[in-house]
């Protein structure tokens, strides 16, 4: 049985995400569909990518990704489909796929062209849906497009190092749920240019020397717990996806706030981490 997954900045008061599953098993009766989120902010790019790479491969080989993020088609935004890592990914070329396309190359990539066969004011409906059909039965990329060799990249979404490897200036690309932000820094990247240096993250007004390994790991449990006073205090940790994220222990958007709200990130601010000499 074929699984095609969904991710838009859709939402779930609208009818969209509604329409793309009943269109979906129209043609296909013997499919299930997943959503990975429609709660991407309006076409954020950045957000979309780093959902996709951090979700995929929890998907078996074969999977078919629709991702309906400011798809609508132009002469500057084409649609594509991306054989990568065994799965397939079925978008704008906007971007979004440049995130996962910088650790793996694709093994195909084909500019999508049967616009002139199907009549659309809603490509996620009527043309990535019929794309990500196709493939379910077994159809190939190179019936439904061109093959192409690039993909567009997403501006600023490498970390810039200096000359003399003593600053590094990352970005935000993601705000989870709890108000934490997430930057375009991986540990790998990190841990390659910091050669055991002492640092200091800043954000704004904050700094930070000393990145934890788990959110836990500020909480001094020696001490009673009426005397550690952790929650809502600020912390940085190489998250579950190995980005280095800049988080709130215990935080609550809601209530205590998160690191969005109480430093005054948002996406795309710059982090800055610079280097200490022995």
């Amino acid at each position: 049985m074929a699984i095609i997954t969904l991710t838009s900045d859709f939402g779930e008061k609208d009818h969209f995400a509604g329409a793309i599953k009943g269109a979906i098993y129209s043609e296909l009766s013997d499919v299930r569909i997943v959503d990975i989120s429609h709660n991407v902010s309006p076409f954020s790019i950045s957000e979309a990518a780093y959902i996709i790479q951090n979700a995929y491969t929890s998907f078996p080989k074969g999977t078919i990704h629709i991702i309906g993020i400011d798809a609508e088609l132009n002469a500057e935004n084409k649609h594509i489909a991306v054989l990568l890592d065994g799965h397939y990914f079925i978008c704008a070329n906007n971007g979004i796929m440049s995130m996962i396309c910088t650790e793996i190359n694709p093994e195909r990539i084909v500019e999508i062209n049967i616009h002139e066969k199907v009549q659309s004011s809603f490509p996620v409906l009527d043309v990535f849906v019929k794309v990500a059909c196709h493939i379910a039965r077994g159809g190939t990329l190179d019936v439904i497009g061109k093959r192409i060799q690039d993909i567009k990249p997403i501006q600023n979404l490498k970390p810039y190092i200096n000359d003399d490897q003593m600053q590094i200036i990352g970005s935000i690309i993601y705000v989870d749920n709890y108000g934490n932000v997430i930057t375009n820094i991986k540990r790998n990247f990190f841990e390659n240019i910091q050669k055991g240096r002492a640092y200091k993250i800043s954000a704004r007004n904050h700094s930070f020397n000393k990145i934890y390994n788990k959110y836990s790991d500020i909480v001094d449990f020696t001490k009673p717990a009426a005397d550690r006073h952790t929650e809502g205090k600020g912390l940085v940790v190489f998250n579950s996806s190995n980005f280095l994220e800049i988080a709130i222990y215990k935080s609550n958007t809601t209530t205590v706030g998160g690191a969005s709200t109480l430093m005054g990130l948002k996406l795309m601010d710059t982090i800055t981490v610079n280097f200490y000499k022995d």
